[in-house]
Formats: structure tokens, C-alpha cells, sequence
């Protein structure tokens, strides 16, 4: 492999592996989002504690690091390297070195990859989910038609490298969300604005 894409890829893991959520909520006193509701680090787990605004913040630093490392990397080394930095990211919010490589499940993270890499993707990205969130109210379940869009999208638009990328990071966060799909499968998967 290329020298400049691994500097790509190891630029990517490192940012990706940042912890947002870990992070904001114990700067906030609010001790390990590790240890509430599903155990992950990401925003709709921060959102358990009940602060709505670090669950923001969770959202935009883990999409945010995605588009960064994409966007340094490219203009250090150029666009091999980009979407090493993208896959580096992806790869570091889900399986973080110093989190025991027990991260995120992606979404947010693989919305930022994308707007470094194809910024109009998000907003295709964006009108699958909303639109079956509104229709199903599964924030999962859009997430997960959202991110199985993307890359045929890419692919009908000519991006086929892209798509190969957005492919392999969708069936990743796909398989970070099998308990998800298994909840939807049995019908106890919670709502969008439900209660309990």
C-alpha cells in the first residue's frame, strides 16, 4: 500500500478514535455514558442523560472528525489517501485503541466521510432518513435506508470507487446495528420521540 494513503488511513483512525461522547459527558460531571442505557458513546446514548445539547455536540464532533480527516488528509497527500483518511475514521469511531475497540456505531461519523468526500451525498443521505423516520418514526431503521442508499447513489451518479467505500462502511455500520435490526425484527425497537 501507498505510503501517503496509510499516512491517510493512520491520520483517520486517530481522529475517528476521539470519543466525543465519552468525553463531553464526563467533562459535564456527568461520569462514563459507558455506564447508562446502551452502553455506547455515541449521541443517542449521550441523548439518555438528558441534556439535549451534549447530545448535539456528540453528534456534530463525531461527524465533524470524519469530515476532517477526509479533508486534511487530501490536502496533505491527496484523494487516495482522502478516502483512506475517510475509511481510517469510520474504522477509529467504531473500534477505538483506547476504548478497548469498543466505539460508536457509526452513523454519525459516516455522514461526515461524506461530506468530505461527496458533500451533495448528504444531502440524499438526509432526505432518505428523514423521510422514513417521519414515515416509521425508527431512527434506526432510516439510518440504516439511508446508509444503503448512499452508495447507489454514488455508483448510478459514476462514483464507483466511492461507492465501493460508502458499500464497505455501510455493511459495517449495518453489523454494528444487528441488535437494532433484531429489535425491529421483533417489534420492540423504540420509537422516535417514545417514552421509556
Amino acid at each position: 500500500m501507498d505510503g501517503l494513503v496509510l499516512a491517510g488511513l493512520g491520520l483517520g483512525y486517530l481522529l475517528g478514535a476521539i470519543p466525543f461522547g465519552l468525553i463531553l459527558t464526563r467533562l459535564a460531571g456527568l461520569g462514563d455514558v459507558r455506564a447508562i442505557g446502551s452502553g455506547n458513546i455515541g449521541a443517542t446514548n449521550v441523548l439518555r442523560t438528558g441534556r439535549k445539547g451534549l447530545a448535539a455536540a456528540t453528534l456534530l464532533g463525531d461527524a465533524l472528525k470524519g469530515t476532517a480527516a477526509v479533508l486534511v488528509a487530501e490536502r496533505l497527500w491527496g484523494a487516495d489517501a482522502a478516502m483512506a483518511a475517510g475509511l481510517g475514521a469510520f474504522l477509529g469511531h467504531l473500534f477505538p485503541v483506547w476504548l478497548g475497540f469498543r466505539g460508536g456505531k457509526g452513523v454519525a461519523t459516516f455522514i461526515g466521510v461524506l461530506l468530505g468526500l461527496y458533500p451533495l451525498g448528504v444531502v440524499a443521505f438526509a432526505a432518505v432518513w428523514l423521510g422514513l423516520a417521519a414515515l416509521l418514526r425508527y431512527s434506526s431503521a432510516a439510518a440504516l435506508a439511508a446508509s444503503a442508499a448512499t452508495p447507489l447513489l454514488l455508483l448510478v451518479l459514476g462514483h464507483g470507487r466511492l461507492a465501493a467505500l460508502f458499500c464497505g462502511l455501510g455493511l459495517l455500520l449495518w453489523w454494528k446495528h444487528a441488535p437494532n435490526i433484531r429489535r425491529l425484527i421483533d417489534g420492540t425497537e423504540g420509537r422516535i420521540g417514545q417514552k421509556g
